[in-house]
């Protein structure tokens, strides 16, 4: 009997371990393609970036060229502790060591090039389903920004959100490259939104409610959520929301693009740096976002 209990116990603990391990890309999974940092951009205001690991002045967020500074340093504090944003800028303190293969492993698979969780706070299970080779564009773009010195400290977080290995249960219930909601158009700029929206804006990260684990309410899309910081609720951005389902495309993409809404009000909050990042893209960029934000 104590050999059979053994067994089981030994058996329990490999099948969890299998359960929690990391699950990378290899070489052969990306996109054949020469980097460009032109294209990368792009990508780098529309995934918003700066809008996190810009390294704070003063203890505010960074302003004009201050966000091409990205040396980390912001705190998000959330219910399970106190995430700090890293550096990633192009310094061996950051990403500068880093390759291609490992930073499509962090942005898409949570993965660190040490084979290390990330922790969600950094949305890979959004940019998992952007397209990769948008990924390598970014890496090539970051390689061009200033080198920033300095590494930024852990997370502080309570047991038993500081053990890293249970992410990699966490990640087979919510990464997954998939639409999040199936595609039901053959309208290019909808699908063209449906790849801002849902993957390199991570909109859904603010604006979707969030299950007792942490996931995406997939059924709650886009519908509100209760701020992450704990103070006041992210409104829907769907057709149904409040504002917006109101709004004509052109009412939104003139919103991300001015900060004014057709009500004469004006962004406010952590929205304001979301703004100011979309006014950033192309005109084109902003109507597909209206169109699949419309089209929900």
């Amino acid at each position: 009997m104590r050999r059979i209990i053994v067994a089981i116990l030994i058996a329990a603990i490999a099948a969890a371990w299998w359960v929690t391990a990391p699950t990378t890309l290899t070489a052969k999974e990306l996109p054949d393609i020469t980097p460009d940092p032109v294209a990368g951009e792009r990508i780098f205001w529309a995934g918003g970036c700066a809008s996190c690991h810009a390294t704070p002045v003063d203890g505010e967020r960074a302003r004009g060229d201050g966000k091409l500074r990205l040396g980390g340093g912001m705190e998000l504090d959330s219910p399970y502790g106190v995430f700090r944003a890293p550096n990633i800028s192009p310094h061996a303190d950051g990403i500068g060591g880093w390759s291609m293969l490992d930073f499509a492993n962090a942005m898409q698979r949570g993965v660190s090039p040490d084979g290390r969780h990330y922790y969600p706070s950094f949305p890979y299970t959004s940019y998992a389903k952007a397209d990769p080779a948008d990924i390598l564009h970014l890496k090539a773009y970051l390689d061009t920004l200033p080198a920033i010195a300095g590494r930024v400290a852990d997370h502080s977080l309570a047991f038993p959100w500081s053990l890293r290995r249970g992410l990699g249960a966490w990640k087979r219930l919510y990464l997954d490259a998939t639409p999040v909601i199936p595609a039901g158009t053959s309208n290019a700029l909808v699908e063209q939104g449906r790849q801002l929206v849902e993957g390199l804006g991570h909109c859904g990260e603010c604006h979707t409610e969030r299950d007792l684990l942490g996931g995406l309410r997939a059924d709650r899309w886009l519908a509100g959520a209760p701020s992450l910081e704990g103070e006041g609720r992210v409104p829907g951005i769907t057709s149904a929301g409040k504002n917006v389902g109101s709004w004509s495309d052109d009412d939104i993409a003139y919103y991300l693009e001015t900060g004014f809404t057709p009500e004469f009000d004006a962004v406010g909050g952590n929205m304001v740096a979301v703004q100011e990042n979309m006014a950033r893209l192309t005109a084109e960029d902003r109507q597909a976002i209206a169109a699949y934000l419309k089209s929900l």
